[in-house]
């Protein structure tokens, strides 16, 4: 009994010397895992300009825009509605969302390689051994027998040498970048909602004064009718008359047309059918009209928010990490490896003590020679760095020119829109005294068509301008990447909840 109580007592010493071996191992290797190879990520500084290059002139100033809700400036609750609904339907941020989903799991993945690998198996198989290779006297054991085995085996990868770390920091940030691709998706929504609602409107008042139009050039036929058949006006003037009214009256359906068409494409922005909002939009309402000043901040502000410059930034990170992610491959990977089972063969119990088999220890694995494809690789990274880069560069240039663009198309179509609002008086007046002279006879029915017609012309293209001022400032807040708010924290659980709700996401 002594000696069996040493016996035990020195194998419990050995299994608390191995266990304490292994555990000191884990410890140095989990210290040593903080010895990333390749490159450490820094975040390019872009140096852009102080001020915009436009003069900021007509309602223009360089302070703080609201871009959150800059539709709301334009005090119109029918577009406010439509951008309510679009987030909760539109399919094209259901996509974007499902790519964030995706994102997030593709990180999750990468997290998990932290972490042991544990299987878990077993197998049972009745088995028959050859008469050569069995006992040499056959009653000592069947030739034929059941074998039974179960257990599990584990592996766990030690990060030496930062693979691991550099591939969850690469997955965090193609998870932030999905993030923001979500954001743009929503900038660019809440502009085209907003520009074809604001095309709607304009159409609508074109059709408006092509109507009236009409209506003053049919007076003009009747007049001429009137006259011809007096014998004071010749045919021709009848038939010029006409001609003139045929012409203004073709236009009408081409606008009509093209109205239904942008009530459609909003119903299917919105997430539902095309003809959802006929009965809605149909009854026509003013131009919305910009506030008396527009704040677009200044240069830097872009690089803040525009959704697609940070998204660009973000794979730009997520590819630097990638050449660690190579480089690591040049270096031995070590892994820490055990197993533990039962194996027993007959019917007895499987769980035995004795029948117990188990083994641990650590393992490395070097590739000494490969012909140079770890190499190239990591020059295939870092050839794909500098082309992230030279896309993020080119995306913050993008950006300032979508500014610089929109703000001078603003204010110098509101140089147009003034010019053609003097000019509409001007048709007027002379359409005024144009018919008082020809019914007078003191000028020929050719003056009446070219007034009517100047008319017909000027206030058509001046309602258009009046509409294309509103649609450059949506693409101002566009350009200045207006629709979400970077300030407040966003927690990735909103994320969920939010969609869930059909709620804007941030």
């Amino acid at each position: 009994m002594k000696n069996q109580h040493s016996r035990e007592s020195i194998l419990g010493q050995r299994r608390n010397r191995s266990w304490g071996r292994l555990m000191a191992f884990a410890i140095t290797a989990a210290l040593i895992q903080s010895c990333a190879v390749g490159p450490d990520y820094v975040k390019p500084v872009y140096d852009v300009p102080d001020l915009w290059q436009a003069d900021l002139v007509e309602g223009l100033a360089a302070d703080e825009a609201p871009l959150a809700t800059w539709w709301q400036t334009l005090n119109d609750p029918v577009l406010d509605r439509l951008m309510e609904r679009a987030v909760a339907g539109n399919l094209d941020l259901k996509e974007a969302f499902g790519r964030i989903k995706e994102a997030r799991a593709v990180r999750g993945i990468a997290t998990g390689e932290r972490y042991p690998n544990a299987d878990g198996s077993g197998d049972v198989s009745r088995q028959r051994q050859s008469e050569d290779f069995g006992p040499t006297n056959p009653r000592d054991l069947s030739q034929t027998d059941w074998f039974f085995s179960t257990g599990g085996d584990a592996a766990w990868e030690i990060d030496f040498w930062g693979r691991i770390t550099r591939s969850i920091a690469s997955a965090d940030a193609d998870f932030q970048a999905s993030v923001e691709d979500y954001r743009d998706a929503l900038v660019i929504l809440y502009a085209e909602i907003a520009a074809n609602y604001v095309n709607l409107r304009t159409l609508q008042e074109r059709i408006a004064v092509t109507e009236r139009n009409v209506e003053t050039q049919q007076g003009s036929l009747e007049i001429t009718q009137a006259r011809f058949r007096a014998e004071i006006s010749p045919e021709l003037d009848v038939r010029q008359a006409e001609l003139n009214l045929a012409r203004t009256q073709s236009v009408l359906p081409a606008l009509r047309q093209e109205a239904a068409q942008t009530i459609y494409r909003l119903g299917v922005l919105i997430g539902e059918f095309p003809g959802a909002l006929y009965a809605e939009l149909t009854p026509p309402r003013p131009i919305p009209q910009p506030p008396p000043e527009v704040l677009v901040g200044v240069p830097a502000d872009v690089l803040r928010q525009r959704p697609d410059v940070r998204a660009a930034e973000r794979r730009l990170a997520a590819q630097t990490e990638r050449i660690g992610i190579a480089t690591a491959d040049l270096y031995p990977t070590f892994s820490l490896l055990g197993d533990f089972g039962f194996v027993m063969a007959g019917t007895s119990d499987l769980f035995d003590g004795s029948r117990r088999a188990w083994s641990w220890g650590p393992a490395f694995r070097w590739n000494l020679f490969d012909g140079g494809r770890v190499r190239n690789r990591i020059n295939v990274e870092d050839a794909r760095t500098e082309q992230a880069l030279a896309r993020y560069e080119n995306t913050v240039l993008q950006a300032l020119e979508d500014v610089e663009n929109a703000a001078v198309a603003y204010t110098e179509e509101i140089q147009r829109r003034e010019a053609l609002r003097r000019s509409v008086v001007a048709a007027q007046q002379s359409v005024e005294l144009v018919n008082v002279l020809y019914k007078s006879g003191l000028t020929d029915f050719q003056n009446v068509l070219d007034m009517e017609r100047s008319l017909a012309e000027q206030e058509d293209r001046y309602v258009e301008s009046v509409g294309f001022v509103t649609q450059n400032l949506i693409a101002i807040y566009r350009s200045l990447g207006g629709g979400w708010d970077p300030d407040p924290p966003v927690l990735e659980g909103e994320i969920q909840d939010a969609a869930t709700r059909g709620e804007p996401i941030f």
